[in-house]
């Protein structure tokens, strides 16, 4: 399945979260990448709106790990791998509680980890297009 999602501006963000959900309706476990200020956490928070979550949904990068909950989806898992230096730091964090289950999880800055992802995460690349939209593609 190859999806491309085009963001014209800010305002059609929630429109393309819930297209982007029902696009991935079978999936749960999604890596995104993109140059700082492409959009990854803004587009998390767009999709953890659009699955019920009432939590403030912040950038994890100094917590590594931020678990927001939804009435309807259970935990969802934000992770930022900016600051991870190595796997092995990766590993400390007891990654295996956030790959798996049948929970979303959102990993940003995934590079450092790609050799651990699993086949259940769908690669997700932000980009900037023409006229400062974002471009959200497989």
């Amino acid at each position: 399945m190859t999806a491309k999602i085009v963001i014209p501006t800010l305002k059609e963000i929630d429109q393309a979260a819930r297209q982007f959900l029902d696009t991935y309706s079978g999936y749960r476990k999604f890596a995104l990448s993109g140059e700082m200020g492409a959009g990854k956490t803004t587009f998390i928070r767009a999709l953890c709106r659009q699955l019920g979550v009432t939590d403030t949904v912040t950038s994890p990068t100094f917590a590594i790990v931020n678990v927001y909950s939804s009435p309807t989806a259970g935990p969802v898992y934000h992770i930022d791998c900016y600051r991870i230096k190595n796997i092995t730091e990766f590993y400390d964090i007891g990654y295996e509680e956030y790959f798996f289950n049948a929970h979303y999880c959102f990993i940003e800055w995934p590079e450092i980890i790609d050799n651990i992802l699993t086949d259940a995460f769908v690669r997700i690349s932000i980009s900037h297009g023409e006229n400062n939209e974002r471009i959200i593609s497989e």
